[in-house]
């Protein structure tokens, strides 16, 4: 079988360990065991540049795999990602010894299928526009709770708005929360500080529900935590924003150098 590379690198990846193959044409593997810190990392990486390593070879497992990556991108080390569905294992009983060696074996022959892996730029700003996804689901969440809640109480905000926490329903909520009386015409009329479609006679019997205190504690704690959301969300996007325009700024500097 024809050997792509003179010398290659399979790692079998864990939590805290890592179990290297090195494979040299000619020679016997040498089977190194590592820790997952970074220290140790860059052990690994220092010996296998010294091994003049051309390519090496992990498993995609979890996130584990990331930290390697972010390693071996900066000290330009060549690396294959690989998913374990594109592999066989040996038979028998599986160790790690084993799987570093297929794994080195298999790359050492060109038989493994690269994983597409984004840049670093690329993985940066995923994770901020996951974590701002989480944020967005979290918030929903809360208003789910919160319109629970009023129902309830009896406070049938949804029959006369769309919005459960825009402009004019956070007015109607918070006097409800603030005031033991109910909304009068009046009343209604300074609260409601957007276009609706319904009357005013409406609001009044929509919002006058029955609630009571430990009910208005726990809506104050929600909306609360709904307002420290909705804050967390506006500054991701200010984030990714900042980020996206950097990401402009050198993409049009590459084109220019291109050009």
């Amino acid at each position: 079988m024809e050997v792509i590379y003179n010398s290659c690198c399979g790692i079998d990846v864990h939590k805290n360990k890592l179990v290297a193959c090195l494979k040299i044409k000619g020679k016997k593997n040498v089977i190194k065991e590592f820790s997952g810190q970074t220290e140790d990392i860059k052990n690994m990486a220092n010996w296998l540049l010294e091994n003049n390593c051309e390519n090496v070879a992990m498993e995609s497992t979890a996130s584990f795999w990331k930290p390697l990556v972010n390693i071996f991108e900066i000290t330009k080390l060549d690396y294959t990602v690989i998913n374990a569905r594109d592999y066989k294992n040996l038979p028998g009983k599986k160790t790690d010894v084993l799987d570093s060696e297929w794994i080195a074996d298999l790359l050492q022959h060109g038989l493994l299928r690269d994983s597409y892996i984004p840049s670093r730029e690329q993985r940066e700003l995923r994770e901020a526009t996951r974590y701002r996804k989480s944020l967005t689901q979290e918030r929903t969440r809360g208003l789910n709770r919160l319109q629970k809640m009023l129902e309830g109480a009896n406070i049938k905000i949804t029959s006369i708005l769309c919005n459960v926490y825009g402009v004019t329903s956070r007015n109607l909520i918070e006097f409800v929360l603030e005031n033991d009386e109910d909304i009068t015409l009046e009343k209604a009329n300074e609260l409601v500080t957007t276009r609706i479609h319904a009357k005013l006679e409406d609001v009044v019997r929509a919002m006058n529900g029955i609630i009571t205190p430990f009910q208005k504690t726990m809506m104050k704690e929600v909306m609360k935590h709904i307002d420290e959301l909705t804050e967390r969300i506006q500054e991701m996007d200010d984030l990714i924003d900042e980020y996206m325009k950097e990401y402009e700024k050198n993409k049009k500097k590459l084109k220019r150098c291109q050009d």
